[in-house]
């Protein structure tokens, strides 16, 4: 049985109003709308060799089962007729920037999550339109008006669920879940589907006998807290379709990372130092670009039988500089050498991100 609504984390949140945009295969889709010659056609974004990775696809490769993140040669063996697009990330970020500037003519409370996506806090809007199903399909007529591209949107009172729509009516749709179905829908959802539930949690539920929300929900909080430590309470909750996470505008990135396989495996440090300084230079850029800084600094390694290894140094202040930053990430790597094995991958990231007094200041720092 449901708990009653006293005492639920997002009691009185229902009225809330939060739309979830997802544009539609954006990187395939800005290469079709820039070529014609690739409209209608099976599209890949990223590498065609044989260690090259799919970044995005086309619907029309979707069809034959090309997804993003799979390996380039399995795409094309699954699709003969794929085209690969090598990706223009400064094209994408420009078209972003236009789908934001959108954005924040309607609402201030912005969330970003990628490039191609972001939560809207509508319930207090700056166009005064009070459905919010009519804001969202105002803002899907203007990115197509003003960038040719397709938007698909969720709306929902919470933002589990409004991700969750966005979903259910791709591509160049919208679909609604009220806080009369909020409940109702979740609870024939396959826990797979559930956003935070990846494939090893997934594997989990189902080993517990769990396969669905409503499976989830006639669980005790006890035992999923049990089986699921931080988590358990997070999935106890959205399985009654129940979210109090608020749309945080301003947010900072608890990381950034950057990272690169190599044609040839790497076996000498020189060569691994070498290839170390690009991603070190994009992670400070990132950092110059936004102002702000980290405290930790993790070496990513993945050897050329796909074992993976991390290594990680926290200093007390946050990194002041990019050359301090190459200091720690190829000293974490010198640690290391020799390697066991020849590297396929190398990646930096630095995290425990926060504004730097340099910065303007900023809201809603996590901690």
């Amino acid at each position: 049985m449901d708990a009653p609504a006293q005492g639920r984390p997002d009691a009185g949140l229902s009225h809330r109003k939060i739309i979830h945009i997802d544009m539609d295969a954006f990187y395939a889709s800005v290469e079709q709308r820039d070529n014609p010659d690739l409209r209608g056609k099976p599209v890949a974004v990223g590498g065609s060799a044989e260690r090259g990775v799919v970044a995005a696809a086309s619907y029309e490769a979707r069809k034959f089962g090309v997804r993003s993140a799979m390996a380039s040669v399995t795409a094309k063996r699954q699709c003969p007729d794929l085209i690969f697009v090598k990706p223009r990330f400064e094209v994408y970020k420009a078209i972003s920037r236009q789908i934001r500037d959108i954005f924040a003519e309607h609402t201030p409370i912005i969330e970003p999550l990628s490039l191609d996506e972001a939560y809207l806090d509508v319930t207090e809007n700056l166009q005064g339109i009070p459905l919010a199903r009519d804001f969202a399909l105002r803002i899907r007529e203007k990115i197509k008006a003003e960038t040719g591209l397709n938007a698909s949107a969720g709306i929902s009172y919470n933002k589990f669920l409004a991700k969750r729509a966005s979903d259910h009516r791709k591509p160049n749709g919208q679909y609604v879940i009220s806080p009369e179905t909020g409940a109702a829908f979740v609870e024939s959802l396959p826990v797979d589907k559930f956003h935070g539930i990846g494939p090893a949690t997934s594997a989990k539920m189902n080993g517990l006998g769990i396969f669905t929300g409503m499976d989830i929900r006639n669980q005790t909080l006890e035992f999923m807290n049990a089986n699921f430590g931080k988590s358990g309470a997070y999935y106890y909750w959205i399985s009654r379709g129940v979210d109090d996470r608020p749309v945080r505008a301003n947010r900072i990135r608890k990381s950034i990372g950057a990272e690169n396989t190599f044609s040839v495996d790497l076996t000498t440090f020189d060569a691994m130092a070498a290839e170390l300084r690009p991603l070190i230079d994009k992670v400070w850029r990132h950092c110059e670009s936004t102002g702000n800084r980290g405290r930790t600094v993790t070496l990513k390694v993945k050897f050329f039988d796909f074992e993976i290894i991390t290594r990680s140094r926290s200093v007390v202040t946050p990194v002041p500089s990019r050359d301090d930053l190459e200091s720690l990430a190829v000293g974490l790597l010198q640690a290391e050498m020799p390697m066991p094995k020849s590297v396929r991958l190398l990646g930096v990231s630095l995290s425990s991100l926060q504004a730097s007094d340099l910065a303007e200041p900023q809201l809603d720092l996590p901690i």
